[in-house]
């Protein structure tokens, strides 16, 4: 009864737990190694923090924190990298209403010239030129809501046939204000040329 096991049975225990397919760990089962000492497990808790000591430190680090993710921001929004972009710009269907609208002219983006002309011609003191520029108004206002309907239509039929599954919320309204900055002012920076369908 309380005699030690013979070498025969010693063996057969051994064979059967060898036999036994490798189960994966249970969560509630021992974890195979020792629990670390309460004060080695803070002093790893203190140099893994790293948290400031006061008001003034820590702010100076959370302003270091902004500066870097703006700097990360900035780089992302010259070259397109889609990791570090803001929320707005984020995701293959935004991206797609970017590339949609850089790759054709638009007649908003000529607004702010055309303003600038508009206003030079208001001021000259003769009827004749200033009916002229409020004409121009007329034509170019015309111009840019014709242009924006057609953007805002067309781009939503390609829409729904290249994302049928994804949201649409607000992407056609992105497009038509990035149509109103001059190419050379978008942000994120055009990755298609003129012409260059999407």
């Amino acid at each position: 009864m309380f005699r030690s096991r013979s070498k025969d049975e010693q063996a057969a225990t051994a064979k059967v737990t060898a036999d036994q397919p490798q189960q994966p760990r249970d969560p509630q089962a021992p974890k195979g190694r020792p629990t670390p000492k309460r004060s080695d497990a803070q002093a790893n808790r203190r140099t893994r923090a790293q948290t400031p000591t006061n008001r003034k430190e820590a702010s100076k680090a959370q302003r270091e924190a902004r500066r870097a993710d703006m700097a990360k921001q900035r780089e992302a929004m010259a070259n397109g990298d889609e990791r570090y972009l803001p929320v707005r710009d984020k995701g293959p269907v935004r991206r797609f209403a970017r590339d949609y609208v850089d790759s054709r002219w638009c007649v908003a983006e000529f607004f702010l010239p055309m303003a600038v002309i508009i206003l030079v011609l208001t001021m000259i003191r003769v009827p004749q030129i200033q009916n002229v520029a409020l004409l121009l108004w007329l034509v170019i206002i015309v111009l840019i809501v014709l242009d924006s309907v057609g953007i805002w239509f067309r781009m939503g039929k390609q829409l729904k046939e290249r994302f049928p599954n994804e949201s649409h919320r607000g992407v056609k309204a992105y497009a038509v204000m990035r149509t109103l900055q001059m190419r050379r002012l978008r942000l994120p920076k055009p990755q298609v040329k003129r012409g260059e369908r999407p």
